[in-house]
């Protein structure tokens, strides 16, 4: 059981159909990892103005939801926790990465983070599953059509236990990091990628 409040950031869509959630239709996910997927890992960023996509990520992001997928982003952020920065200054880089999609035509859909150290052993924290299961039942989520992309072990192992299709890729720039060789050797992930963009294609190829 978690016994810390578990904060959801959600930037609101259009539609969202939570008026009757027995006629609302299933959705498909695009569940992504933030640092080192869709951005550089600057190591607890706090100041939105430092957040740059990797190439490709919007265009990626917008086919995505061109072919019906929503697009939702859980990640660990456990600087809040440890001080070094605040839920505001999460918030604030999560409508930042929207700005920098928009020209894309592309937007993450829903935000959920988890503020606590890995000391806490929460349900919250990637690999767990809470903040998934949390957005399966918000959204409407239909987990065996879905899929997520991160950068770590830990993003795949949630996945699994999900049963989501998982694609995993290297950080530019960290492409031979022992963590993803180990991930790729031992075909742990549905799809190993070595950029963001072959992720999606390789996701969105499965129809």
């Amino acid at each position: 059981m978690n016994p810390y409040p578990v904060p959801g950031y959600r930037v609101p869509m259009a539609d969202t159909g939570e008026s009757g959630s027995r006629t609302r239709p299933l959705r498909r996910a695009l569940f992504v990892d933030r640092d080192g997927t869709l951005n550089p890992d600057l190591h607890y960023l706090r100041e939105a103005n430092r957040l740059e996509l990797f190439r490709g990520v919007g265009d990626a992001l917008s086919l995505a939801r061109d072919h019906g997928f929503m697009v939702v982003c859980v990640t660990n952020q456990s600087g809040i926790e440890r001080g070094f920065y605040t839920r505001d200054d999460v918030e604030r880089i999560h409508r930042r990465l929207n700005e920098l999609l928009r020209p894309h035509r592309a937007q993450v859909d829903a935000f959920y983070y988890c503020p606590h150290a890995p000391e806490r052993r929460c349900e919250c924290r990637k690999p767990g599953t809470l903040l998934f299961r949390q957005a399966r039942d918000e959204w409407n989520i239909d987990l065996a059509t879905s899929a997520i992309v991160g950068d770590r072990d830990l993003d795949v192992e949630a996945g699994r236990h999900l049963g989501l299709f998982t694609a995993v890729v290297a950080s530019p720039g960290h492409e031979d990091d022992p963590t993803y060789d180990l991930l790729e050797t031992t075909g742990v992930a549905d799809v190993n990628a070595r950029s963001f963009p072959i992720a999606v294609l390789r996701i969105l190829a499965r129809g």
